[in-house]
């Protein structure tokens, strides 16, 4: 599993909505601008994270995003896959129940089972909140 630069961009922009949005919503030009990300780019994040219902949009004038919800709310797993989609570390633990043919035999799907699950695991419990904060207590943004 290799996390794609849309996957890192999606969550320097929630902690960008985080850090500046607070309760007022933050134009997609400002965090362009702060997370040297291309605007175009910021658009099919901010598109997919609101499918997702992981922010909020207003158009106009005083319009652009924020969270959903407060940032110990989200877990970077919950942010990551609406961008990169499942996170299996091989393609027979893409489905569940296992459709491989092998399974009942093979050798070394307990360990493919038991990485998943670190993964997911460490995704599920990590929150917004947690990388706000440890970017905090190194003295400035937290970068990924």
């Amino acid at each position: 599993m290799k996390i794609s630069t849309k996957g890192r961009y999606a969550l320097r922009f929630m902690i960008d909505l985080a850090k500046n949005g607070k309760d007022r919503y933050i134009s997609l030009k400002d965090v362009s601008i702060r997370q040297d990300v291309s605007l175009k780019y910021l658009e099919q994040i901010a598109s997919a994270l609101g499918k997702a219902g992981l922010i909020q949009s207003v158009r106009g004038s005083q319009g652009g995003y924020r969270l959903a919800r407060a940032p110990h709310d989200y877990t970077i797993g919950d942010i990551l896959r609406p961008i990169e989609g499942d996170f299996a570390c091989v393609a027979c633990l893409e489905s569940s129940p296992n459709a491989c043919g092998r399974y009942e035999t093979c050798p070394t799907v307990h360990f493919w089972e038991g990485l998943n699950k670190v993964i997911t695991d460490y995704l599920d419990g990590t929150t917004l909140g947690d990388l706000l904060e440890r970017g905090a207590e190194d003295g400035g943004f937290y970068v990924i």
